[in-house]
């Protein structure tokens, strides 16, 4: 997958984290032709460790969707800080482990579309 592909893909799964009603099936059919492993890891290492928040807050500050440019660059600052920080590492590994089981049901309609 090369990086505008990643974008695409990251922005689709960013859809699932609105707070309106969210189309899974279009969100299957835009990631459908990638590695499902591969988009299933960023799911949750990636769009869900930067969009979970959305969710979890009484009122949500996104409700339509993501704006693509901010999330790239939040998504790359935390891999970037990633990369820098075993700490990080480790803290991120965490949070990724409570995000898939928290939110294994939203992956799952991501998955069914």
């Amino acid at each position: 997958m090369n990086d505008e592909q990643r974008a695409a893909v990251r922005l689709a799964l960013s859809d699932a984290f609105v707070d309106t009603e969210v189309d899974f099936a279009h969100i299957a059919a835009r990631v459908g032709a990638h590695a499902p492993v591969e988009v299933e890891r960023i799911f949750f290492a990636e769009v869900a460790l930067v969009c979970h928040s959305n969710l979890e807050t009484p009122v949500p500050p996104v409700w339509t969707a993501f704006d693509g440019d901010w999330l790239q660059r939040e998504i790359e600052r935390r891999l970037a800080k990633r990369r820098q920080s075993a700490w990080r590492r480790w803290r991120d590994a965490l949070v990724v482990a409570w995000l898939r089981w928290s939110y294994r049901e939203l992956w799952q309609a991501v998955r069914r579309g």
